[in-house]
């Protein structure tokens, strides 16, 4: 197999430069080179995604590309420090979670019952609030990231409902990356709230950018199945 065979290699080579890069950086302490790199890690994936589907003419790549590309705009936003900052990263990854329920949860959540969604978000909002509580989130930001976090269970759920009633490996990725995200985040959640650790900024990145590439994988997989 070569460049030219699958020309997503070359985009996923530069990507996988980009993370070594990043990580190395983060977890040597260096935040100015790790800052100048995490610009290029969303858009390497998504241009990994395009030559792997050969052509943007599926909607389902195009939305993983939108994802991708909100998820970037999140990342510059973040790199800053202050409230305003924070707030804007988190509305972008906001709006690209929503992109992604419009990937995944228009075929896994197609047909759920109403009760069935009620028990759901139920048990959601159980588990975030008690996680919210643990992690000790409270004041002003106790609500923008209760919603957000609705929003990390409810992509677990794409994937949780796509593997329970559609079976497939495709759902396994796509839970598994909702995961990873969640995992991503509540270690972000930690840093605002508790203690900052290079330790922590580096399983972040790790967690964010595996998560990234899962979904972008049951993206790529949910276009080919058609």
């Amino acid at each position: 197999m070569n460049a030219k065979s699958c020309p997503c290699l070359i985009p996923a080579g530069f990507f996988l430069l980009a993370c070594i890069t990043n990580l190395v950086a983060r977890a040597t302490a260096n935040t100015a080179v790790a800052a100048m790199v995490k610009p290029a890690l969303m858009p390497l994936v998504a241009l990994t995604l395009v030559a792997a589907a050969g052509s943007m003419e599926s909607k389902t790549i195009r939305l993983g590309v939108l994802a991708l590309l909100l998820g970037c705009a999140g990342d510059i936003f973040l790199i800053a420090d202050g409230l305003p900052a924070f707030g804007c990263g988190l509305g972008c990854f906001l709006l690209g979670h929503i992109v992604y329920f419009m990937v995944f949860g228009s075929r896994s959540w197609k047909g759920i019952k109403p009760l069935v969604w009620a028990g759901v978000l139920a048990v959601m909002a159980a588990v975030v609030a008690g996680l919210l509580a643990v992690i000790g989130v409270k004041g002003i930001l106790l609500a923008p990231i209760f919603v957000y976090s609705m929003a990390l269970m409810l992509l677990i759920w794409c994937g949780l409902a796509g593997v329970i009633r559609l079976k497939g490996a495709t759902w396994w990725i796509v839970l598994f990356g909702g995961l990873l995200f969640t995992f991503s985040d509540s270690l972000i959640a930690i840093q605002m709230f508790g203690e900052k650790s290079a330790l922590l900024e580096f399983l972040v990145m790790l967690t964010y950018m595996a998560a990234q590439c899962l979904l972008a994988w049951g993206a790529l997989r949910l276009s080919r199945e058609g």
